[in-house]
């Protein structure tokens, strides 16, 4: 059992039925992070060159075939934030660059599978809505995925030459306190663990033999 599998409660998250003022007990202060805005941009990139590091196994043997690679987490690293407020306007021109680790699938010149990291370094100039100054700071946080369906070896770098397709997420966000609307705590059900049912048709044999108590053999 969980929160989604048949528990009925209105003491659980789920969609709303009838009045949602019904069941209001208390305002209640939380801690959560506040996005102030957030932008989404897709991309492909051509011809980006990786620079391959702690490659498994250490010793490979070149020229290496590149098989896949993608990001590996989705929370980016930004650096180099410049925020400009415009005048009499509520944007700010964003300028950062967002870095994305990927883990790169390669084959050496004997067929031997091998895996490597690597750092994607994408620029972002945006206009996005800045808060006014205050005490708690706002940050700029960055979501990405990133895959390279493709790539060839350079042999000079002794990297790979790849395509990227590229998701991005900017956001504007701080941590804040808020009052919101309370129906009070959960009810948290009972966990429902996963089985394949192996003993299920054994288990559900009755525990006696069924029957009328009368023999199987009649005169004839």
């Amino acid at each position: 059992m969980s929160f989604f599998s048949n528990f009925q409660s209105d003491k659980c998250p789920g969609s709303l039925t009838g009045n949602p003022l019904n069941g209001l007990t208390e305002k209640v202060c939380i801690q959560a992070e506040k996005i102030f805005d957030a932008g989404i941009k897709q991309s492909r990139v051509e011809n980006y060159a990786l620079t391959l590091t702690d490659l498994e196994p250490a010793t490979v043997t070149y020229p290496l075939t590149f098989v896949s690679a993608r990001s590996v987490s989705a929370e980016a690293t930004v650096t180099n934030l410049t925020v400009e407020r415009q005048a009499d306007k509520q944007c700010a021109r964003v300028q950062a660059t967002v870095s994305v680790p990927l883990e790169v699938l390669f084959t050496d010149a004997n067929g031997v599978d091998g895996t490597a990291t690597a750092t994607v370094t994408l620029p972002v100039d945006a206009f996005l809505y800045v808060p006014a100054p205050s005490i708690m700071p706002f940050s700029v946080r960055a979501l990405v995925s990133v895959v390279a369906p493709d790539g060839i070896y350079d042999d000079a770098t002794q990297g790979f030459n790849v395509s990227l397709c590229v998701t991005m997420i900017i956001k504007i966000a701080m941590s804040v306190e808020v009052l919101v609307p309370s129906y009070g705590y959960c009810m948290i059900p009972p966990l429902q663990e996963y089985s394949q049912e192996v003993c299920a048709g054994f288990f559900e044999l009755p525990l006696y033999p069924q029957g009328n108590g009368k023999g199987c053999c009649k005169d004839k």
